[in-house]
């Protein structure tokens, strides 16, 4: 199953990606917080589900760690109203980017964060709303994410012990990774692999944060991968999430062409 990332298609308005997306059998949509515009969650929930999409999550918490205890506090009020977005929107799952913060030691960051998923937990709970820790490449341990590694993030997932929390996988913060495949089936034995997410890693990549490549342009072993996911029990849908300045330039129903190409491609 297929789901792409409004971020994906950056430029075209939310309504515009939904009847775009639809139009070309996708079956799932990610929503970025920002892509929603004018529209209430409640609205683009709506929208989304009246063109036959099904909301996969919604995205982004996190950022909880911080030097300062007022913005830790902050931090949580802010995931707490993300959350509740999440829940008017139809997202089952909120992902967490989880934040870090170069004043202080990466091991108290990871302390903060632990805390601060923990003080979501009753919320996600009466909400039915999963929690899904995203593990991001070390090269953003400075101020994006202290969970650095889906060893990490298992560790987190498990110490936590609620079925509300659990983690997700993105190749192009996790391909390197030695210890991928055996932290990928741990997923699978504690049952907590809530997403996955997939592009590519350009050779040369001229920008770290703006130049993924699209599915198969890259070094990363993705079908490999995906064969470990999917060994792990994982049967939820592969979502595309592509940053790029590149293909943000280009005509944007031309590059969801593409996609469907190389998803399809993949799969051969």
């Amino acid at each position: 199953m297929l789901a792409i990332h409004t971020i994906t298609t950056k430029p075209l308005p939310l309504s515009a990606a939904v009847e775009a997306y639809a139009a070309r059998g996708v079956g799932g949509i990610s929503v970025w917080a920002d892509a929603l515009g004018d529209l209430s969650p409640q609205a683009a929930g709506e929208l989304i589900r009246a063109a036959g999409l099904e909301v996969v999550s919604y995205v982004r918490g996190g950022f909880f760690a911080h030097a300062d205890p007022a913005a830790r506090q902050q931090a949580i009020r802010d995931n707490l109203q993300l959350m509740e977005q999440a829940a008017a929107l139809g997202a089952p799952l909120l992902v967490l980017v989880c934040g870090a913060d170069p004043r202080q030691p990466l091991a108290v960051s990871r302390d903060q964060i632990r805390a601060g998923i923990e003080a979501l937990l009753p919320r996600a709970e009466a909400l039915g709303l999963r929690l899904g820790i995203e593990p991001l490449h070390p090269m953003y341990a400075d101020t994006r994410s202290a969970i650095s590694t889906l060893a990490q993030a298992n560790d987190l997932a498990e110490a936590l012990a609620s079925p509300w929390v659990g983690v997700v996988i993105d190749v192009y913060h996790l391909w390197w990774d030695p210890d991928l495949e055996a932290q990928i089936r741990r997923c699978g034995t504690r049952g907590h692999l809530f997403a996955y997410h997939v592009c590519d890693w350009k050779v040369p990549t001229r920008d770290m944060l703006l130049d993924r490549g699209l599915i198969g342009e890259g070094c990363i072993p993705l079908r490999q991968i995906g064969q470990w996911v999917a060994e792990a029990g994982f049967t939820g849908y592969t979502e595309v999430e592509i940053f790029s300045q590149h293909y943000w330039a280009q005509d944007q129903h031309q590059f969801l062409d593409q996609i469907v190409v190389a998803m399809a491609q993949l799969r051969a």
